[in-house]
């Protein structure tokens, strides 16, 4: 075997080469446990074994809080799939991030439940009423939405405003009349036959899509692994689909040891249908901000159109 000539180490180190040995780069990836493709993919390797010919290694990171600052800090190189009214704060933070897949639309993955037995039959019944969600969430954005179809706005209710298990906690008790919330804490709830869904997202009230995000800097340098990612998140969903059952039976342990069947039927709620990001379809995009910036929780005015898109061409 020949060696490499002392004088051209120098100059090959950077790319690896010297002592017949290629340096890995590391592909950091974060997710949470509403990530369900990306969770499959952590599990059945695929992404390394398509991305390790290319010279790199996954990390994997599981944020349960903290994902927000790690979004907009570019911490990592891909980020966790976020919802639609989630994915708004990273442009309000101006945040070095590109926009690389969403999945389409999902509207009955969110809703707003009532007692089964709940005087309340319909959204305007809310007037005056305590209602629990989780501030900035896709199921506030629903909430504000479903209010300002009735007629009403945030100031007509009475808000209370608590992350997700908190918010679940306090319907339950009697806390609160009403409780906007997603999956899989929905299909728990209704599996459980003590709720009725007063609204969800069908009817043009709330399309839910989910976002995957990029650090832009690393999306810039490494298109042919976004490409990668996308056709792996792709053909995941679309056997999550074709395979609800063993899909829930691997699911129902990562997800805190759910029952299968819930799982399932959140499942059956989601599209899981990954498709490209297209500035001239961010209307909901744009509805949400709108909303968000009139009700106080996001602090200026956004134009969605103005975030990054891989493809570039994805006018």
């Amino acid at each position: 075997m020949k060696t490499i000539p002392r004088h051209l180490c120098g100059l090959l180190l950077a790319a690896g080469f010297c002592l017949g040995t290629a340096q890995a780069e590391t592909l950091d990836i974060s997710y949470q446990r509403s990530s369900t493709l990306l969770i499959l993919l952590k599990r059945n390797g695929a992404l390394e074994e398509r991305l390790k010919p290319l010279g790199f290694d996954i990390e994997w990171h599981e944020f349960s809080a903290g994902l927000l600052s790690a979004l907009n800090a570019g911490s990592v190189d891909l980020h966790a799939d976020v919802a639609d009214a989630f994915a708004l704060f990273t442009q309000a933070a101006d945040a070095p991030l590109t926009y690389y897949a969403k999945e389409d639309s999902s509207p009955s993955a969110q809703a707003i439940l009532v007692a089964k037995d709940s005087p309340i039959q319909s959204v305007a019944d809310l007037k005056g009423r305590k209602v629990a969600v989780t501030k900035g969430s896709g199921s506030h954005y629903l909430l504000l939405s479903a209010l300002q179809k009735a007629g009403l706005g945030i100031g007509d209710i009475q808000p209370h405003y608590l992350d997700g298990p908190d918010a679940l906690a306090a319907f339950v008790n009697g806390t609160v009349d009403a409780l906007s919330i997603w999956d899989p804490f929905l299909s728990a709830q209704e599996r459980g036959g003590k709720v009725r869904v007063l609204a969800d997202g069908r009817d043009g009230v709330a399309a839910y899509y989910r976002f995957y995000l990029a650090t832009s800097s690393f999306a810039e340098r490494h298109p042919e692994v976004l490409e990668i990612v996308f056709d792996e998140l792709r053909k995941t969903g679309q056997w999550i689909k074709a395979n609800p059952r063993e899909a829930a039976q691997i699911l129902a342990p990562l997800w805190g040891n759910l029952p299968p069947e819930t799982v399932e039927q959140a499942n059956g709620h989601r599209s899981y249908a990954v498709v490209p990001v297209r500035r001239d379809e961010l209307v909901e995009q744009q509805r949400i901000a709108d909303l968000y910036r009139d009700a106080g929780i996001i602090p200026k005015p956004l134009d969605v159109r103005d975030i990054r898109i891989w493809p570039a061409d994805g006018q």
